[in-house]
């Protein structure tokens, strides 16, 4: 057990005693509300979905394909994994309702797949479609991960989100009252944002019934429109140096319950397309001197 808050590994344990299992990222080809024109165009600001992307994850081949594709990567290393089906890239609960739970159960009779996550925004989640995941969600686990990014609307709205934290609030209550485990994702550093809002985002979020937490630090990737904006001079954006960023994570970790598992601190996108911070750590290289940093806090 992670003597410092409740990791990720733990909070999978919870759902799947005994079984270890690996999230298979997947493309669906799906879109945006902000991005096809419905409530804008050019996505959020920050965004480059390429960055998160792995290899073998395309939106060309079949979610099957995918799959097959994914096991086959980590199946080299952990030939007895068990695997989650992650809908990862876009908003994966925007569209055909019908095509949406057509792609879910394809995903759930491949092999070896014994749950689904699906990562969406707060405003796409209506209540039909979650009517039926919790119908699926009585057979084999499913969460269900929220992008809120921020708590404060006018950071939403400056970086062309496209919805507000009524709607976060309001998705994670329904889906709970659903009886499907959620999370939410934070992104710390936003433009304009001081600890501050990054610490009353994480006590907000915290008040409300999610399972997980997953932060990452605001990264300015190539292809986004915040990339454009900094060169441009349009916009001036201070990311996190290490030890600065180690520091908030730090206070993060005090107001997080242990109801709550933290998923990940950080992200790390390709350094072909990073721009800033470039700090030259691994993920878990971070999280190996924070675990340190919260060690020499505790003696």
């Amino acid at each position: 057990m992670n003597p410092y808050y409740t990791d990720y590994s733990e909070y999978l344990q919870r759902i799947f005693p005994g079984i270890k299992v690996q999230k298979i990222s997947l493309n669906a080809g799906l879109s945006c509300p902000n991005r096809d024109g419905t409530l804008g165009t050019g996505g959020c600001t920050y965004c480059n979905n390429h960055t998160f992307n792995p290899d073998y994850c395309h939106s060309t081949p079949d979610i099957s394909e995918q799959l097959r594709r994914g096991k086959e990567f980590f199946a080299r290393k952990y030939p007895q994994m068990k695997y989650l089906a992650y809908f990862q890239a876009y908003t994966n609960t925007y569209g055909d309702r019908s095509r949406l739970m057509a792609m879910y159960r394809e995903a759930l009779e491949a092999e070896d797949v014994v749950g689904l996550i699906i990562g969406t925004r707060p405003d796409c989640m209506p209540d039909n479609l979650l009517s039926e995941l919790a119908e699926i969600n009585k057979q084999v686990p499913v969460i269900i991960e929220y992008g809120a990014e921020t708590s404060h609307d006018h950071t939403l709205e400056a970086v062309n989100r496209h919805h507000t934290w009524y709607q976060v609030e309001d998705a994670v209550r329904r889906t709970h009252r659903a009886g499907i485990s959620c999370g939410l994702h934070l992104i710390c550093g936003l433009p304009g944002e001081s600890i501050d809002d990054i610490l009353t985002t994480t006590r907000r979020a915290c008040q409300l019934p999610i399972d997980t937490l997953k932060f990452h630090q605001l990264q300015i990737v190539k292809g986004s429109t915040m990339a454009r904006q900094t060169e441009s001079g349009e916009m001036v954006v201070k990311t996190f140096e290490v030890d600065d960023y180690i520091d908030l994570c730090v206070e993060i970790v005090r107001l997080v319950p242990r109801s709550i598992a933290i998923e990940r601190f950080v992200s790390q996108a390709p350094a072909d397309l990073l721009i800033a911070p470039r700090w030259g750590l691994k993920n878990y290289q971070f999280t190996n001197l924070l675990h340190n940093r919260l060690k020499a806090l505790t003696q």
